[in-house]
């Protein structure tokens, strides 16, 4: 289940066209304009990731540029990856954001001044990061909280540590949440070690058992609310028949 952001990020998105990016929820955007761009061609990726090709050649114990003369065929298709790549990052970029960009001349600069921009330099990175892994380590679902707040509070800080580039395995944060449940839910805890495969058991399959339990859970509660009150409504008429008589 998805974190909650801003209700426009969760607009309908054209698989044809880039997650559009106005300033907001950059670790949102990146994930997503990621996958975009490699769905579309991992050569882009590639470009994006390690910086555009420019064609060169030997010279004695260097290599220096190629002249519009000198380059092939073969050259002047990967430069096309390059201005690709290049076009694709503008297009995902509001009138602020591009204005912040437009000085860059490739793909790569762009990506890289974004990170910059949004998530800071390398230290302001680290910083972030242990503060996320703070809250990881801390994390506890909260005395009568719902399934899902809970659920959307974890994939704040799933998402964020992912983010900012921290590989953490699945089975990782499955057992984290597992072991963040309350006392409340220890039968239900115990149940899923015992039924299930925890290094193959998915998120989003937990999020499903727990919310089912839920479901459940109440049901029983609004049954057995009826039953009370049908029971104390036939108590309610037995005195008022036992008064009738009394009175009679």
């Amino acid at each position: 289940m998805a974190s909650t952001f801003e209700s426009n990020l969760y607009e309908a998105q054209s698989i044809t066209k880039p997650p559009y990016f106005n300033g907001d929820n950059y670790s949102y955007w990146k994930n997503r304009m990621r996958l975009f761009i490699k769905s579309n061609d991992y050569q882009v990726w590639d470009v994006v990731e390690d910086g555009p090709f420019i064609p060169s050649k030997r010279e004695g114990d260097r290599l220096i540029p190629k002249t519009k003369v000198e380059m092939t065929d073969e050259d002047r298709r990967r430069m096309q990856i390059n201005d690709k790549a290049t076009h694709m990052m503008f297009c995902a970029l509001g009138p602020d954001e591009y204005a912040k960009m437009s000085s860059c001349t490739s793909a790569k600069e762009i990506w890289d001044k974004l990170e910059t921009t949004y998530e800071g330099t390398n230290d302001v990175k680290e910083t972030k990061i242990g503060l996320l892994n703070l809250s990881y380590e801390n994390f506890k679902m909260e005395p009568d909280e719902e399934i899902t707040k809970m659920f959307d509070r974890f994939s704040v800080i799933v998402n964020g540590l992912k983010g900012l580039g921290e590989v953490i395995p699945e089975e990782k944060f499955v057992r984290k949440l597992i072991y963040s449940l309350p006392e409340s839910l220890d039968s239900k805890r115990t149940a899923i070690i015992e039924a299930k495969d925890l290094k193959t058991l998915r998120l989003d399959a937990l999020m499903g058992s727990l919310l089912t339990h839920e479901i459940m859970k109440k049901g029983r509660e609004e049954e057995k609310k009826r039953e009370e009150k049908t029971v104390d409504k036939k108590e309610i008429e037995k005195k008022k028949i036992g008064i009738a008589l009394k009175a009679s």
